[in-house]
């Protein structure tokens, strides 16, 4: 029982690759995974010893987008929570959030008041997720992001993009466009 649980351990971490009928072979090319948690901004402001502040810019009902409708891998548009927030960091832009939460998933957000707490602490706190996608890009600074993150157009910014599920329902889509100097750590 243990060999059989060690098996599937270092199959779980991607070392070994077991076929059924077929044996357990070590893998040439082991698999990287890695474990995501997504923080809360708050929380990750405070750590670097800075003052938190928070902005909400909008909270609206829309009809999901293309681009959203692609990510969360749904045919027909339906209405969701658009939210546009500001995360700062000692009074200056830390984080600019534009977020689409689908409300089948997620109704109790429709009563909660986004004055008082970010979408990103609330579901943190009270969504969890069975999986996340998440991309790292850059992109230059233009319209809502430089105005936002109170920089030039054309700065080169960090984007942080999860969509997360329960299940196969969708739960939310954020892009999370980081003022310039953001620095990202990972601690094992």
């Amino acid at each position: 029982m243990i060999a059989h649980r060690a098996m599937q351990d270092l199959s779980q971490i991607g070392l070994v690759e077991r076929k059924s009928k077929g044996g357990t072979q070590v893998r040439t090319d082991p698999v990287t995974r890695a474990t995501f948690d997504i923080p809360i901004t708050r929380c990750e402001v405070e750590q670097r010893g800075s003052k938190y502040g928070y902005q909400l810019i909008s909270r609206t009902l829309e009809n999901s987008p293309l681009p959203v409708m692609a990510r969360f891998g749904i045919q027909q548009p339906v209405k969701m929570l658009h939210i546009k927030a500001l995360h700062l960091a000692d009074t200056r832009p830390y984080i600019f959030e534009d977020r689409w939460l689908d409300t089948r998933s997620t109704p109790d957000i429709l009563n909660f008041d986004l004055n008082l707490e970010s979408a990103n602490e609330w579901l943190v706190r009270n969504k969890p997720y069975s999986r996340v996608d998440v991309r790292f890009y850059a992109m230059n600074a233009e319209g809502e992001s430089a105005e936002h993150l109170a920089t030039n157009a054309g700065n080169a910014l960090l984007v942080i993009e999860r969509t997360t599920w329960i299940g196969q329902d969708p739960i939310t889509s954020v892009q999370a466009v980081t003022a310039p100097g953001y620095q990202l750590s990972a601690l094992n």
